[in-house]
């Protein structure tokens, strides 16, 4: 009747770990769009800056430049970088569509290519301002742009690349590019400098290797949660999620001792034909919010509803030590929270309650893209059976025998209805009426 074979997985492996590589890819390409962002708006930022300067002080910008300052330099290093950055936005947003990551050797080559640019706009000022100046200007410090906003990669190689490749062009061109005559270069000077960017790139990397880390335990935080509660439905409550989570529960398939109920509302179809759809969907929601509440506080899970009912499981998929005695003493709780909202309501319910405690195969089931958690066996068949009883004997709560030996004393007040025709069954079942 419910039944449970098919393809052994882990909760936290294989299900998880794929949602896992899609959600932190899907992060990683995010980070690296900011990032991105953050280069062409920075760059838009300079340039306003540059003109303004330029437009407004122009006897301080012939100063600097020494009369050489023409505004194609500009344009021939920030446009085509603005254009490179937009269609790496575009290429990124393209394989996010897709599914995809980026191929490695491209986010290297793009590392290569957007270290390079600060080198090429130092050629052009060494050109009209001289080694020296050039090299004591701003335009060095602008690698540093691009190793801080590496960080945004979450790659530590990547940005330990970023720090490397600035750290060798500058030492290059500060040695071997258009020395001033006369001018005695200094190797430890300009080697000095460089190791510091080299450094810079070094902790970047190590900042978005740590933060990679942090989005690693929130995304797999997340995705496992996920997946519990595509296993056991939305129905199963923050704390068994929580225990789930921490106690790693395996969803095999595998033999549990579980105590099962079946709930179900009597005569709801017929009360529900004179009413409006969303008044039927009101008092059946607020009937399962209050004994689904009861279930969790009890131990139990709602396994599946079914209609205007629902199978309940204790025992699993988290051990319990007595689920006889947690899903009677559940069961005595729902029949008096629904008493005391039938007293206040004009559409009263009948709740009709079948527990029966024995081995179930336990596991998940379902296609690849989708599966549940749920349970097949004898015990499952007759717990079902057992509730459909409540019809014939007028009754709201019926045990099975295994049940009222496993309760012992705490079931004083059982009233066995004796050996019981059961459909399905080839022999006559004990049958006891609680409540």
């Amino acid at each position: 009747m419910f039944g449970l074979w098919g393809k052994k997985e882990d909760i936290q492996d294989t299900g998880v770990s794929a949602d896992f590589q899609r959600a932190l890819t899907h992060e990683v390409m995010s980070t690296e769009l900011l990032r991105v962002k953050a280069l062409i708006g920075t760059t838009v930022v300079l340039s306003v800056i540059l003109w303004t300067v330029y437009l407004l002080a122009p006897e301080t910008v012939s100063e600097v430049w020494h009369g050489n300052l023409k505004p194609r330099y500009l344009y021939s290093v920030m446009v085509p970088f603005v254009l490179f950055e937009w269609w790496v936005h575009g290429a990124i947003q393209r394989h996010m569509r897709q599914g995809r990551d980026l191929p490695l050797y491209r986010r290297y080559l793009g590392a290569l290519i957007e270290t390079s640019i600060p080198t090429v706009a130092l050629a052009l000022h060494i050109n009209a301002m001289g080694s020296v100046a050039a090299l004591g200007f701003v335009v060095p410090m602008t690698y540093f742009i691009f190793i801080i906003l590496s960080t945004l990669r979450l790659d530590f190689w990547l940005s330990a690349f970023t720090g490397f490749v600035a750290a060798a062009q500058l030492f290059a061109m500060a040695i071997f590019y258009h020395p001033d005559p006369g001018q005695e270069v200094s190797v430890f000077y300009h080697a000095a400098r460089s190791l510091i960017l080299l450094i810079g790139g070094v902790l970047a990397g190590a900042v978005g290797h740590q933060l990679r880390r942090q989005f690693e335990k929130s995304i797999m935080a997340a995705t496992a949660r996920d997946r519990i509660t595509n296993l056991f439905g939305q129905h199963v409550s923050p704390q068994v999620v929580e225990r789930l989570m921490a106690e790693g529960t395996k969803t095999d398939s595998d033999i549990r001792r579980v105590a099962v109920m079946f709930v179900d509302f009597r005569s709801f179809t017929a009360g529900a034909r004179t009413r409006t759809p969303q008044e039927v969907v009101n008092r059946l929601d607020g009937a399962f919010a209050i004994l689904v509440e009861i279930l969790d506080r009890h131990g139990g899970i709602v396994n599946k509803f079914l209609g205007d009912g629902f199978l309940a499981l204790f025992g699993a998929p988290l051990e319990a030590p007595d689920p006889a005695h947690r899903a009677v003493a559940a069961a005595r709780e729902m029949l008096e929270a629904n008493a005391r909202v039938n007293e206040a309501t004009s559409w009263p319910l009948r709740i009709g309650i079948g527990i029966h405690l024995g081995e179930v195969v336990a596991g998940s089931i379902g296609s690849p893209r989708r599966k549940e958690y749920t349970v097949i066996g004898d015990t499952v068949n007759f717990a079902s059976r057992l509730e459909a009883l409540n019809k014939d004997f007028n009754s709201q709560f019926l045990i099975s025998e295994a049940v009222h030996e496993a309760l012992g004393d705490a079931c004083g007040d059982a009233v066995s209805l004796g050996e019981v025709e059961v459909r399905g069954y080839e022999r006559p079942m004990a049958v006891w009426r609680l409540g």
